[in-house]
């Protein structure tokens, strides 16, 4: 799920306990084009500042690679978050989605601009008029059901550890009026990606988390990850994320993240991601055609594709990939599109506020 960004996301200053940031690298190499140093500093900022109890990053740099950290596992503990450590990822199992609903486009079992009735009749009132191609885009104008959901802090506790169905969150949507005619504008909404899951299904037979595990996360050895349906935990070494509640610090890293579904439950690590959007910019994992659309934007899309996304940076870089927010964790996934710079992430949400100070010091750093 994709709620706000790094500036709103709860933080409280590290300093007062004596916590700094551990950069696990070597100096900086004669080939090495990014700033270590610069690095660390901005993660520092993050855990200080800028709305992160613990941050953790993998950065390519052209043949180079390095982790760094800054901040917490757990809060006023003295423990380091975990360099392997894993993490919801939020939204970026959106990409993970795309994937293999692309994948099932290019065997022909699904047609990208077949109306989405054809595969699951009766589920959306404007079915016959919603293709595939708009739910990966979010261009179908269905409500966004999480807008519904009390995900703030003190409602998030009356809901967080409920199972959820995933026709229950699409009816929570089709209550709702669309927000536009289908295909004819864009937002960002969680409802889309609940189908695309339920389309998996449909066509697959099998659960959606099946299909990621055959398709994606065996063939690229991605053992870190995860689809993790109702369990609460996240398993391995991990840091903590919390919000504040009436005044009291409360750990939110235990969740049902069903709530999240095949918009945003899964699990991962940056070691894990970086190998997964590797092989995606690489042309391992789609076909030609269906790697073209993966990126194929409209002029009011915003740079988002199908899943994917492209950010142009002030400086001129175009970075291709996904964010995402759930509760606890914000996640980054980005990379240049010829792989050679590389930045995957985790930040853990914090009790108090933070201005999102340090996180255009990192970006501008790794690609610019």
């Amino acid at each position: 799920m994709r709620k706000r960004g790094i500036a709103l996301v709860a933080v409280v200053g590290l300093a007062a306990l004596g916590i700094g940031g551990t950069a696990v690298a070597e100096p900086v190499g004669a080939d090495g084009r990014i700033d270590r140093q610069v690095v660390q500093r901005a993660l520092d900022r993050l855990t200080t500042e800028g709305g992160a109890a613990g941050a953790q990053v993998r950065i390519t740099d052209g043949r180079q690679q390095f982790t760094a950290r800054s901040g917490v596992a757990e809060w006023e503990k003295a423990r380091p978050v975990p360099l392997d450590g894993r993490f919801r990822v939020g939204s970026v199992t959106k990409t993970f989605v795309s994937t293999v609903v692309l994948q099932l486009v290019g065997e022909g079992k699904v047609g990208l601009d077949d109306p989405v009735g054809e595969y699951l009749p009766g589920l959306l009132p404007d079915g016959d008029k919603i293709t595939v191609r708009m739910i990966l885009q979010h261009t179908s104008g269905l409500y966004n059901y999480t807008a519904a959901l009390p995900l703030d802090p003190a409602g998030f506790e009356g809901i967080r550890y409920k199972h959820w169905e995933p026709r229950e969150m699409v009816a929570i949507s089709t209550a709702k009026p669309l927000d536009f005619p289908p295909g004819t504008s864009w937002n960002y909404s969680n409802t889309n990606y609940i189908v695309a899951g339920m389309l998996i299904e449909q066509v697959t037979g099998r659960p959606y988390e099946a299909a990621i595990g055959q398709r994606i996360l065996r063939p690229l050895g991605l053992r870190d990850t995860s689809v993790p349906g109702d369990r609460v935990p996240v398993p391995g070494p991990h840091a903590h994320g919390y919000y504040r509640v009436d005044g009291k610090v409360v750990d939110v890293t235990k969740i049902n993240p069903s709530v999240a579904w095949a918009a945003g439950e899964m699990i991962s690590t940056a070691a894990d991601l970086d190998r997964f959007i590797d092989a995606l910019l690489d042309g391992r994992l789609l076909a030609p055609a269906q790697q073209a659309e993966l990126t194929r934007t409209l002029p009011f899309t915003g740079g988002y594709g199908l899943g994917f996304e492209e950010v142009e940076l002030p400086c001129g870089v175009k970075v291709y990939g996904h964010g995402g927010s759930i509760p606890g964790y914000n996640t980054y996934l980005g990379s240049t599109k010829d792989t050679k710079t590389r930045l995957e992430g985790s930040l853990t949400t914090s009790p108090d506020g933070g201005n999102g100070a340090g996180l255009e010091d990192l970006l501008n750093e790794v690609f610019c």
